[in-house]
């Protein structure tokens, strides 16, 4: 397998250095807009990555590059502004098509925050008869939230429910970062864009709605030692996706945020400072969220300073194979330490890292195989977890105490 991977930001960089260490495909092209970034992503990788300079929203210089590398897949590791050219160039080049954010979404101009607009993925699903008419996969959504996240409920339906309540995807962590007053461990730019959008709830019945930003807050207890977290409904692909695939009767996505985060965030949108539209400072155009993104460390080089633990995973409610009331969480936690010594990058981008690569092992296997624009929950969850295993990368699975209907 030959991979163009778009983005060598920390997510994209992590990518590379992981997929040398496993001794991953034949080759892999490791393109961004900054040539010094790429360079440094390739670094003591190994002669088959090569890195070059691309802009991720010209869909022409995509195709030219995925046709002169002889590409068989493009991993799109930009931020989900770029989501679109590039899932156009990959199906017009006739090469397969992974990435970890989807097309992004507009409120409704009228009632945004009961009624969606323009919805997660709408731009790429309406897009899935043109891949599957030339037998090509996208698969979406496919990091660890959204990703490992919708592997979880599809393992849960095959072995562990008769039928499922709800799907909660769940996301705490008990990081810091040392020296800094405040310092996202994840870009600054698609945090802003999930949590400040009205969240969106699926619920069978009814469908998709949307709720007011950081609506039902509730405590929830992670795993390995991290503890009661306060989470809250941001805007997130799971709940878009599972539904097209689990039956279930609810789907959330809440966000272990902390109240200084909130705030921040209200901060940052009352004062205009989240927007993306450029606006006019002296002789420039400047776009608010991007001189937010650059006043605000880079994620990717927080590794040094940051200890602690994140988990991402999967809370499911219903009805167990044996007929009684069930509740389980599947989860997957990394250590911050662990993933900078073995593979010198902080832990969220390594978490979110390691879940395209698997998939990508799946598919060049045909493990998984198929046509259109698919998610994660389409695929059988076993071997996918099975290879996180073989990875040293393990997932767990706690029973929880149901609660009462």
């Amino acid at each position: 397998m030959r991979v163009l991977l778009v983005g060598a930001g920390g997510v994209g960089t992590a990518i590379a250095r992981t997929a040398s260490r496993w001794n991953l495909f034949e080759a892999m092209v490791v393109a961004d807009h900054d040539a010094t970034r790429a360079q440094r992503a390739i670094a003591g990788t190994g002669p088959r990555f090569t890195a070059a300079t691309l802009d991720a929203g010209d869909e022409k210089a995509i195709s030219q590059l995925l046709q002169a590398e002889r590409c068989d897949v493009l991993l799109n590791a930009v931020d989900p502004r770029f989501v679109m050219p590039l899932f156009r160039a990959a199906l017009a080049s006739g090469v397969n098509y992974l990435d970890m954010a989807m097309s992004l979404s507009r409120p409704h101009p009228g009632d945004p925050f009961a009624t969606p607009g323009v919805k997660l993925g709408d731009e790429q699903f309406a897009l899935a008869g043109e891949w599957e008419g030339k037998g090509l996969l996208a698969l979406v959504g496919m990091g660890v939230e959204p990703g490992l996240s919708d592997v979880f409920a599809r393992y849960a339906a095959d072995h562990l429910f008769s039928s499922i309540d709800e799907v909660g995807v769940r996301d705490g962590a008990n990081l810091v970062v040392e020296g800094y007053e405040f310092a996202p461990t994840f870009s600054i730019w698609t945090t802003i864009e999930e949590c400040l959008n009205p969240p969106i709830i699926y619920e069978r019945g009814r469908g998709w709605f949307t709720t007011p930003p950081f609506s039902e807050p509730e405590v929830f207890d992670f795993p390995a030692g991290i503890g009661p977290v306060e989470c809250v409904n941001v805007e997130h692909e799971e709940v878009l996706l599972v539904p097209r695939w689990v039956d279930c009767g609810r789907v959330t996505f809440k966000y272990g945020l902390g109240d200084e985060f909130i705030g921040v965030l209200k901060t940052l949108h009352k004062l205009g400072l989240d927007q993306v539209a450029p606006v006019a400072v002296g002789g420039a155009r400047v776009s608010p969220r991007d001189l937010v993104a650059a006043c605000l460390p880079d994620p990717a080089g927080l590794g040094e300073r940051m200890s602690g633990l994140t988990c991402a995973g999967t809370v499911v409610r219903g009805t167990g194979k044996d007929g009684k009331p069930r509740e389980v969480y599947l989860y997957h936690v990394v250590d911050n330490a662990t993933s900078m010594a073995e593979y010198g990058s902080q832990a969220v981008v390594w978490q979110t890292a390691v879940n395209p690569l698997c998939a990508l092992e799946l598919i060049e296997s045909k493990v998984w195989s198929g046509a259109g624009v698919l998610g994660p929950e389409a695929f059988p969850a076993d071997p996918f977890l099975d290879l996180l295993k073989a990875h040293n990368s393990p997932w767990g699975c706690d029973e929880r105490t149901p609660a009462v209907r």
